[in-house]
């Protein structure tokens, strides 16, 4: 296995060539995801639709959960090649392992014990709540493979090496589909038949991605007598950062729970049409997530080899060219929004109020440009605490109660509902900002004195 510095070459241009092969990694995970959808909306009806959205939420609850710890690992490893500590990066690999392994032990039977819970608490439409269960339960027996793939990931992209994941994304998005259109399509197994679907595509992406891992072994000494443990210095450090985003992720993704439970009340072609718009935004964010995750890359290399400029130069970098595909959407989106819905469902209604949903909602893939990248940049720094306090802070003061104020507004259609996100990330801009020429003004005073 290579290990790859992004310390050297120029920022912009090894920014964007970190960057691209994960856009494109995530670009395909979206696609097999999204084909579930896709697939379900053509041969099944509304209520399977409304059951794919509703399970996706509650596993995207736990996937981003392990993302931000896999993070922690990424942060760690990447302070540690910038230093060119072997033992470190050695010790820091063992540990994630390890972690990950307890992880999935737990919260695969959670996820198996409380799927009910979770389907009630969602005010899952009661046409859809059978089908619902049934994904969720179908996932959650998969969890364990999505954890391994998450801190194999993480492993790669600490080490400066994003373009190998994209190889066992792209095995897992032929499997999906393929399977996908033989399942729901061909035995008209449903939502049931898309959960499979995904479990068998997740299951083969990991087992390749950690079979190439142990046969290409790593660019400094590793064995699994004396690594494979749970070393407490690498744990701290990675806790630090996953630690707060893992909290982070939670509360967002709890709050987009509660959210979809408050449009849930709404009907069921409000339920649909809010599943269909989270699937095409879904795909907006990719641009602004890669770039985020090649900055929080850059910059925890960056820091481990006493480059805090090079560092922020990234985090500006990564602003700009992700508010290019942001604004670039959104236009779009709001000219001709109903041509992105009609993707993922065939009922007119749905369509129609997912593209009114879509049009205001659009608005926040141009300022999350702004917020991904922030929170990218304070986690390579080891800094996560305050990306969990500004989502928290916008999430619970900003989303939830305009949501539910527009819910209740007289007349209230989609297009008031998608007002929410917009204004809960322009708080957050305010907060990433106001934080960051304070770190800044504290630095500079540091070496005036």
């Amino acid at each position: 296995m290579k290990q790859y510095s992004l310390t050297e070459s120029p920022v912009t241009s090894t920014l964007v060539r970190f960057a691209v092969p994960i856009l494109l990694s995530a670009l395909l995970q979206s696609l097999y995801g999204a084909t579930d959808l896709f697939v379900v909306g053509r041969f099944a009806d509304a209520a399977a639709v409304s059951a794919v959205s509703i399970g996706t939420q509650l596993m995207s609850t736990v996937t981003m959960l392990i993302f931000a710890v896999s993070m922690g690992g990424t942060v760690l490893l990447g302070n540690c090649v910038g230093e060119k500590n072997d033992t470190g990066a050695a010790r820091a690999v063992g540990t994630v392992t390890l972690l990950f392994a307890i992880l999935a032990a737990v919260m695969t039977p959670l996820m198996l014990i409380f799927t009910n819970l979770g389907v009630s608490l969602m005010q899952t439409p009661p046409e859809a709540v059978d089908y619902t269960r049934a994904y969720v339960h179908i996932c959650s027996m998969g969890l364990p493979f999505i954890i391994g793939y998450n801190a194999v990931s993480g492993i790669f992209r600490g080490l400066g090496d994003s373009k190998t994941p994209v190889y066992f994304v792209a095995l897992a998005c032929v499997v999906n589909i393929a399977a996908d259109f033989a399942l729901v399509g061909g035995m008209g197994l449903g939502a049931s038949g898309a959960a499979i679907a995904t479990v068998a595509a997740q299951s083969l992406s990991f087992l390749a991605a950690l079979i190439y891992m142990i046969r290409s072994g790593f660019p400094f000494p590793f064995s699994l007598r004396e690594h494979l443990r749970l070393d407490l210095p690498s744990l701290k450090r990675i806790l630090r950062v996953g630690g707060p985003l893992a909290l982070q992720n939670t509360a967002v993704h709890l709050s987009f729970l509660v959210i979809t439970a408050i449009i849930n009340t709404m009907g069921l072609v409000a339920s649909a049409s809010v599943g269909v718009v989270e699937k095409v935004i879904s795909f907006a964010f990719l641009p602004p997530d890669a770039m985020g995750s090649a900055v929080a890359t850059m910059t925890a290399q960056s820091i481990g080899a006493g480059k805090p400029r090079r560092a922020e130069q990234a985090l500006k970098s990564g602003i700009v060219i992700s508010l290019i595909f942001g604004a670039a959407f959104c236009l779009y989106s709001n000219i001709a929004p109903q041509t992105l819905t009609a993707i993922f469902t065939k009922d007119p209604a749905v369509i129609q109020a997912g593209g009114l949903y879509l049009r205001t909602y659009s608005i926040d893939c141009a300022m999350v440009s702004f917020v991904f990248c922030f929170n990218a940049f304070f986690s390579g720094q080891g800094n996560a605490m305050i990306s969990m306090i500004h989502n928290v802070v916008a999430t619970f003061a900003v989303r939830i109660p305009v949501t539910l104020l527009m819910s209740r507004l007289p007349g209230a259609s989609m297009l008031h509902m998608g007002f929410a996100a917009p204004a809960a990330s322009l708080l957050s801009i305010f907060i990433c900002l106001g934080y960051f020429l304070w770190q800044k003004r504290r630095t500079q005073r540091g070496f005036s004195q």
